[in-house]
């Protein structure tokens, strides 16, 4: 009798380890995966960024009397590109505030039929409402990632491991406007 007490105990010990290691590494996978998925967007904001001088100069030469917004646009990418490695609850409000101010900037060139007949604006302009669609499809990918992170860290037997080993929720990427959610409106 003492034997099979004995076996029972060491099958009760390797099930426990096998546990233990299977939650472990969906803990570390899933944690991966969130870093993938912020880095998806993080090129994606990266490559908005990058377009946006072209824009500018471009509208510049035609929005004479839109100095104010032209200046908020690139004041805003500035505080982007300065934030660029800051955590994401310090980057995404400044992030959601540039595709406010491109927003406003197409709101604006409707007034200027010559500049939306420019190839180079039209050019630029797809460029951009191609980024923005990316990013907001990073975003659900980033956010789905999260999701599946913070089940696992909050959700028994998980969670024990979580707190053992210093996993903790990742932050979702949100919008405190939802019309930051939406692309800019590019007409042709």
């Amino acid at each position: 009798m003492q034997g099979a007490g004995f076996w029972w105990g060491v099958g009760l010990l390797l099930l426990l380890g096998a546990a233990t290691v299977y939650y472990y590494n969906r803990l570390v996978f899933n944690r991966h995966r969130v870093a993938e998925a912020w880095s998806g967007i993080d090129v994606q904001l990266k490559r908005r960024s990058s377009l946006i001088p072209a824009l500018v100069e471009c509208v510049r030469q035609y929005m004479s009397y839109e100095q104010g917004a032209l200046q908020a646009l690139v004041q805003e990418r500035m505080r982007a590109v300065q934030l660029a490695d800051s955590p994401l609850g310090q980057r995404a409000p400044v992030e959601a505030q540039l595709g406010s101010q491109l927003r406003q900037l197409f709101a604006l060139v409707e007034a200027y039929p010559e500049l939306k007949a420019d190839s180079q604006f039209r050019e630029l302009q797809g460029n951009i409402s191609e980024v923005e669609n990316h990013i907001q499809m990073a975003r659900r990918y980033y956010n789905g990632a999260v999701r599946e992170l913070n089940v696992l860290v909050e959700s028994v037997p998980s969670n024990l491991l979580a707190r053992l080993f210093g996993f903790a929720p990742a932050e979702y990427f949100s919008l405190d406007d939802p019309n930051d959610g939406q692309s800019p409106k590019m007409e042709f």
